[in-house]
């Protein structure tokens, strides 16, 4: 028993050795600076906003319905959940890998028995012999002198901790998406009530001209042009009394379980989150910190530790087999004086001839580390150029919000002017229905782009990695 302790110790003296890579991070193949440009102007900080890679979701979204919505999404989303169990599973898987590194202990009570036959008997009479043994017993352990286990149970820490990164960006992903759906949903109805307030202004006027028409006052082509633009009108509202609906089956989907539909937007894209400006001389390092980034970091980390296990192969393993306890021909003396006994059976093991595996599988753990370096870099210049566009988007969307506004604003003092004009005779039915259209068009128009803008401090949010911590 002794002889099993100081084996042990030595051991776990030994294990320190690895033959894997030291793990240097790649350099980013991404310029240290965001781009600059005409499209890329700062917006102007408002309130107390916090940095998009230091806010938290639940002060990213400012309406308490839609915060509301994403907490219960959280704890009923599959994917989300399919996250969590993946997490659970490569924890288990790593505390497998590391239990190997410990020497492990059984408990042992057994017999044997074996019939000799007469033939084989010194007296000539059959008989049966009985062994029966009790102890504890080490099975079969690798002394990590080259650091096998050790790189293979830091390859699982790895893997783990990679799953965790995976749930992180799910759930930014997550909470990103429903907002998205939320104010998209918000924007149909507005543009769900838009049109039906056009259509009844259409219908309003359809009347007007069909009377003026039959006192013989216009002609039947006004009329005509009035019915078309009454049809067209009925049409958006059916398309988006529909769009309307797949809005909130989307939502339905992300959430994952009931919710009250008081929760739902009221028909007004309202701002719903809010996102302090992007720092100008912040710079493009903190990409390394979005959780999909540091998921890619860690496999590249697990594969360079794979190396180190493939390179163990080519050198002796030593594995150490012991027993102590007692046995006996009878089972009343199983535990009596005398009957100690015990067995250590040291083994190595040298690889001569594996016909070029211990090299193939090397050559393997070298390529898959060499894949995981391209995965990281493209993950960073990936994450670069997301960032980039979003803020290309941001730096403009101010300046296009307030000019759709004004465009609406100018179509429409154009409408009345021609809608007046046209009832008193003095213009045509066709300028009135073309500025009508026009200013219908405008009015979609700053619905689409006011989406665009609330939009986009979502995907500042997501793509900055905003609430990873």
């Amino acid at each position: 028993m002794n002889k099993l302790i100081v084996s042990s110790a030595v051991a776990a003296l030994l294990a320190g050795c690895s033959l894997a890579p030291v793990y240097q991070r790649p350099v980013a193949p991404v310029a240290q600076a965001w781009p600059q440009g005409e499209a890329y102007r700062p917006v102007a900080a408002t309130g107390d906003a916090k940095s998009p890679s230091d806010i938290g979701w639940r002060d990213f979204i400012s309406d308490e319905r839609l915060r509301k919505l994403v907490g219960i999404a959280l704890d009923n989303n599959r994917d989300l959940r399919v996250s969590i169990l993946n997490i659970e599973r490569a924890r288990a898987q790593y505390g497998v890998a590391r239990a190997d590194q410990v020497p492990h202990l059984d408990a042992t009570l057994g017999q044997s028995a074996n019939r000799v036959s007469r033939n084989q008997s010194a007296t000539g009479e059959a008989y049966v012999s009985r062994q029966y043994n009790s102890g504890l017993t080490m099975p079969a352990f690798e002394l990590d002198l080259f650091g096998r286990l050790k790189n293979t149970s830091a390859a699982a820490l790895e893997q783990y901790l990679g799953t965790e990164e995976a749930r992180r960006t799910q759930q930014i992903s997550l909470v990103a998406e429903i907002a998205n759906a939320w104010l998209t949903l918000a924007s149909d109805q507005e543009r769900l009530e838009l049109a039906r307030d056009t259509l009844r202004n259409q219908q309003t006027g359809y009347q007007l001209t069909r009377r003026r028409y039959e006192a013989g006052a216009t002609s039947g082509l006004d009329m005509h042009d009035a019915a078309t633009t009454v049809e067209a009108a009925r049409s958006d509202v059916a398309t988006y009394t529909t769009q309307v609906a797949t809005d909130l089956n989307a939502i339905n989907l992300l959430v994952g379980a009931e919710f009250s539909s008081e929760l739902l937007p009221n028909g007004k894209i309202d701002p719903a989150t809010r996102l302090a400006p992007v720092p100008g001389n912040m710079p493009a390092s903190v990409l390394q910190l979005r959780p999909d980034v540091l998921e890619a970091e860690r496999t590249l980390r697990a594969a360079n530790a794979n190396i180190g296990v493939a390179r163990a192969a080519f050198f002796p393993n030593i594995s150490l087999t012991a027993s102590a306890g007692s046995a006996s021909g009878a089972l009343s003396g199983l535990f009596k004086s005398g009957s100690g006994a015990w067995s250590f059976v040291p083994q190595v093991s040298l690889p001569i001839f594996a016909a070029g595996a211990n090299r193939a599988n090397l050559d393997i753990a070298k390529s898959t580390r060499d894949i995981a370096v391209a995965q990281y870099e493209k993950a960073l210049q990936s994450a670069f150029r997301e960032v980039a566009d979003a803020l290309a988007d941001r730096g403009t969307l101010e300046e296009r919000v307030s000019s759709q506004a004004a465009l609406v604003n100018e179509s429409e003092k154009s409408y009345r002017i021609h809608e007046a004009r046209y009832r008193s005779g003095a213009d045509t039915y066709l300028n009135a229905l073309v500025s009508q259209r026009s200013l219908y068009q405008a009015q979609q128009g700053l619905i689409s782009v006011r989406l665009a803008q609330a939009s986009n401090q979502v995907t500042l949010y997501k793509v900055l990695g905003g609430g990873w911590q």
